[in-house]
This record gives C-alpha cells, structure tokens and sequence, in this order.
C-alpha cells in the first residue's frame, strides 16, 4: 500500500475522484479513504495545515495502514529567481525551520532525539518522480532542500532568510513533519510540491488563485507513477 497525505482537500480530491473500491474511516479527527487508485492500493488522508495536524496524520496512516512508501503531496512557495509558478520542486532533504534551541546552542532547526537537522527523502522515490515529472511540468522540476514551519510565507524578507539559512528552495507547513514521523518509524518518504507562489509580499493572493491548478498538476503525476512505485516499494 501507498499512503499519501495532503493538507487540504484540494490536494487529495483529483486522488479520490479516481480512487476504486473506496472506503471511508475516520481516526484523530481526519479522514482516511482507503481503496485503489491506478490499480494500487493507497491509503489517502487531508491532514489539514500545519506540522502537529501532519505529523498526527502520518502516525495514524503508518500504524493503521502499514504503508511502504508515505508521499506527501501538495502546493509550496517557491524560494529563489529559478524556483516559478507552476514548477514542481521534489525534496531531497526536509528541515523544520521554526524549530530553534539556538540558545542551547544547537544550530537552528535541530531536533533533539532523531539528532538531525534535515531529514532525507528517499533516494528512490525522488528518481522516479524525477524522471516521470518532465513532461507534466516542463517549466521545471527543481530538487533540493524543503523548509516546514507553522507559517504561511507571505514576506520577502522570510523568505530571503529561509534561503540563507537552510538552502531551502521552497516553504511550505506539513513536509518536514510527515518526513520526521516517516524516519522515526523507518518508513520511506516522499515529499512533492508545485509551486503556487513566490512566497513574498504577494503569496496569499497568488496562493488563492493558483492552489487548485497546482493541485492537479501533483495529482496527474502520482496517478501515472503510482503503479511504479507500487513495484519498487511492494511492502
């Protein structure tokens, strides 16, 4: 089984209009529609916004489902003159960018326990959605570094900090989270986003317009590769 979560329904409702078989359970507040999409079995829940809402949602997907591969899915601020509207930026590596026990002096995004401050994605899931997502987003599929915090990006500012700091090439509220969740349970993850804004001064306008078209690029592009990451994460 592939579980996928997104954090608004948005994100997941191209998923559930083609899933098969579906069924319906309700668990920490969230939805988990089980059945087949592609021919492949998925789980597929809205976690809603937010590092603690995805995090719940991930435990729960893994401990009642037992998914081999967790993807999350959904729309991003882009950091950077290359990173534009439309494109799809796929994580390689994941930091939580508001944790900060600098005063300790741990450096910033640092979480104690799994004693990391970025946290990877798999190697496979990346090169295959590498390679599948060229021609549904020929504007550019950019790999790299994902910042998550419990913020919407809305300044020029945040966003030149979140550059500097981490790397990072696009922002975003959930993909950290679902990542640290996957680690601890050492199950592989999967974090994609398209960009619908520059996270600057005009992200929530251009967030709000383009969130839906963004959405449905991500969900082409899991419909057509889940039935190859279903074979290379059989479970």
């Amino acid at each position: 089984m592939i579980g996928i979560i997104g954090a608004m329904p948005v994100e997941i409702a191209g998923l559930l209009e083609q899933m098969e078989h579906k069924t319906a359970r309700r668990m920490a507040g969230m939805d988990f529609y089980t059945g087949e999409i592609s021919g492949v079995p998925c789980a597929v829940s809205c976690c809603w916004p937010g590092k603690v809402n995805a995090a719940a949602c991930a435990q729960a997907m893994i401990t009642v489902f037992g998914p081999a591969l967790v993807i999350n899915s959904g729309v991003a601020g882009g950091i950077g003159e290359s990173v534009q509207q439309g494109d799809l930026v796929l994580a390689e590596r994941l930091v939580e960018h508001d944790m900060d026990t600098t005063a300790t002096g741990e450096p910033k995004g640092f979480v104690t326990g799994p004693e990391l401050v970025y946290f990877p994605a798999d190697a496979r899931a990346l090169a295959a959605l590498r390679e599948a997502a060229a021609p549904i987003y020929p504007g550019g599929v950019h790999v790299g570094t994902v910042a998550t915090g419990d913020q919407f990006i809305g300044s020029n500012q945040k966003m030149e900090a979140l550059r500097a700091e981490f790397g990072a090439i696009a922002c975003e509220m959930e993909g950290a989270a679902v990542a640290h969740v996957c680690y601890l349970n050492g199950v592989p993850c999967a974090v994609l986003r398209t960009i619908s804004d520059n996270g600057d001064d005009n992200a929530a306008f251009d967030f709000e317009a383009f969130a839906g078209e963004a959405a449905a690029k991500s969900t082409r592009l899991l419909a057509q590769l889940l039935p190859r990451l279903h074979a290379e994460f059989p479970g």
